[in-house]
């Protein structure tokens, strides 16, 4: 996990606000991370997200990053995450630009 930790670390944009994907991290309504994600525009700075491996992140890795998101309290897979975080990050651009949003 610290060499892993180590890798990421060098491969995040200089200054990037580092969000991981982690079980115990925030679990935001798909509204609410389009909220979060204009925030995040707002400030200028590049969002990276991280998502570990198998064994997930190292804990001075995960407590560094400035938010931690959960996809729901179940543990999933590392690729399917990708997909899931794809989906999320895709139905967050639709809301962001006032594409109606069926759950509203």
């Amino acid at each position: 996990m610290a060499a892993e930790a180590e890798l990421l670390q060098r491969s995040l944009p200089s200054g990037a606000l580092t969000v991981v994907m982690d079980e115990r991290g925030q679990m935001p309504s798909s509204p609410d991370f389009a909220a979060m994600l204009v925030r995040w525009r707002d400030q200028g700075r590049d969002v990276a997200f991280v998502i570990g491996g198998a064994d997930g992140l190292s804990p001075t890795f995960r407590d560094r990053a400035d938010a931690a998101i959960s996809l729901g309290t179940m543990v999933w897979p590392h690729m399917l995450v990708r997909v899931m975080l794809a989906e999320q990050l895709y139905r967050a651009a639709t809301i962001i630009a006032g594409t109606p949003y069926h759950r509203s």
